[in-house]
């Protein structure tokens, strides 16, 4: 009796929601979603399947619990920006719950097939490939800032389109900031403290994961940055303590305008915001802030395309805004400065600032032992300079004078449909069978997904939209259709009853016999 009332209790137990066993296969639709575009075989360590992706099970853990993937730095509850990289709460969860149960693996054929990087993520032919020389990394005990100062070979004026950094060793290379130095008499320096890049202005910068970076091309906003014959380029090229030894040559692909176009504005690239007043005292917490311009207020409206706040490792947060006697207008904030993670971000919607305003930054300075990336135990003075034992608060923008219908620009939803991207952020399929396959792209998604699925044959098809408690909210088609491929977008801010509360969706799609799915994540807007 005793030994039956033991294992109905058993069962019962097993019949608890949430004890349920985790695989390979419940987690790998969010590695997919939210860790490959940096993590595959072109970037960081590649995690595009289980093998792969379970050695790494403890870092994973560590790195979740502790916030630091995935790397994103700024606030998106005080500004947006373009390519933000989220993870959920449940998402983060549901993989610890995973890697706590053992990194299950189960059958690995019920995960979705992840997609397929290419090297390049802008297509056609560069108009311009600059290679920096084969270097043999000397980081062996601290990390090496190298910069390489490179001619361009520009005969006349340029305007830039667009741009991609390529690491030549991914494994070794942590960022890369490209700057312009149009009086063409910078050097190249190997000695590995090269800590702030030269030239006159920036065009941004490479992290692993990081998109290309690309100006909208046409109407309603045509741009690009001006580059002068005769230009030189830097590329400051961070490689990480313990790489010493290891070989690298990295490379920008750059694509201009044709000579003669017309209609282009001029993107500006500037630093409004310095101070190069700073002075920490040891174990103190300390703010200091700077405000542009230095007297009166700005004299014209601007829109801003992008942004670069820039500190050293003191640093623990920062936030930049522009101000009036009747408004305020975010810009952006950082809570947890990374000083590992950092570059241009760029908006959402460009950000318009009329005249009249002041544009105002403020840096807070933790020298204490409390900043566990302080660069000196115990603490010291800690004052301005260009070395990463020294401090900045030096914020960049891209930004462009204003026009009349700039603050209704939708930039993120021109990139997503520019032709230079198309082939390179297309997903490949998820395979359901060997009959029906299908994607969803963008995903995670605050406007619009587009689902795209294959048939082998003619067949009925229905797509239905089930929220994650089995409530269907959405039937986005019904129809036949013939062998081939077939895309539909759905609005998830559209749905019969109004917007759909941000969170999972599950997208089922049958079809052939079959049934294919997948699931949508749908962010804030």
């Amino acid at each position: 009796m005793k030994k039956q009332i033991l294992s109905f209790g058993l069962l019962l137990l097993l019949a608890i929601p949430g004890t349920a066993q985790i695989y390979y296969k419940d987690v790998a639709p969010i590695f997919i979603s939210r860790c490959t575009s940096c993590h595959n075989p072109y970037g960081h360590f590649s995690m595009l399947n289980y093998t792969e992706t379970a050695q790494y099970s403890s870092i994973i853990k560590n790195y979740l619990q502790t916030g630091k993937m995935p790397p994103w730095s700024p606030d998106t509850t005080y500004s947006r920006f373009d390519h933000e990289r989220h993870i959920s709460a449940s998402e983060k969860a549901e993989i610890i719950s995973w890697i706590n149960g053992g990194s299950l693996m189960g059958d690995t054929t019920l995960a979705p097939v992840p997609p397929v990087y290419a090297r390049y993520k802008l297509r056609g032919t560069p108009d311009l490939e600059i290679k920096a020389p084969v270097f043999t990394s000397n980081a062996v005990s601290s990390d090496s800032y190298v910069c390489f100062s490179i001619p361009m070979g520009l005969t006349q004026d340029r305007i830039l389109r667009a741009y991609e950094i390529v690491a030549g060793n991914p494994a070794i290379v942590h960022h890369v900031i490209a700057n312009i130095d149009t009086a063409a008499t910078t050097t190249t320096d190997l000695s590995g403290t090269c800590y702030q890049a030269p030239g006159n202005f920036s065009i941004g910068g490479y992290a692993p994961g990081a998109e290309p970076t690309v100006f909208p091309g046409q109407a309603p906003l045509k741009i690009g940055i001006r580059i002068k014959a005769g230009s030189k380029i830097v590329l400051q090229v961070h490689y990480p303590t313990g790489t010493g030894g290891q070989i690298d040559s990295t490379k920008i692909r750059l694509y201009f305008y044709p000579i003669g176009e017309t209609g282009v504005r001029h993107v500006y690239v500037t630093t409004p915001l310095q101070n190069w007043s700073l002075a920490i005292p040891a174990n103190t917490v300390t703010p200091f802030s700077a405000h542009y311009p230095s007297s009166g207020t700005t004299a014209y409206a601007i829109s801003m395309f992008g942004a670069f706040p820039h500190s050293h490792k003191v640093c623990t947060s920062i936030v930049n805004y522009a101000y009036s006697p009747t408004d305020t207008i975010p810009l952006i904030r950082i809570n947890n400065w990374d000083f590992n993670w950092q570059g241009y971000y760029t908006y959402q919607k460009l950000a318009v600032i009329p005249a009249g305003h002041i544009l105002y930054s403020k840096h807070v300075y933790d020298n204490t032992t409390a900043n566990l990336n302080n660069p000196n135990t115990p603490p010291q003075l800690v004052i301005a300079g260009t070395s990463t034992t020294n401090e900045m608060l030096f914020d960049s923008y891209e930004w462009l004078v204003y026009q009349p219908g700039d603050e209704n620009i939708d930039v993120s939803s021109l990139l997503v449909n520019d032709t230079l991207l198309v082939a390179g952020i297309k997903p490949t399929f998820i395979s359901a069978s060997g009959e029906l396959k299908t994607y969803a792209y963008p995903n995670p998604f605050s406007q619009e997904v587009t689902i795209g699925y294959q048939l082998n044959s003619p067949s009925a098809v229905t797509i239905d939209i089930y929220s994650i408690y089995g409530l269907k909210v959405k039937t986005i088609q019904s129809r036949a259709d013939f062998a081939g491929t077939h895309m539909l977008t759905w609005d998830g801010r559209n749905n019969e009853g109004g917007r759909l509360p941000s969170g999972t969706y599950i997208y089922y799609i049958k079809a052939v016999g079959k049934q294919a799915s997948g699931k949508l994540s749908l962010q804030p807007d």
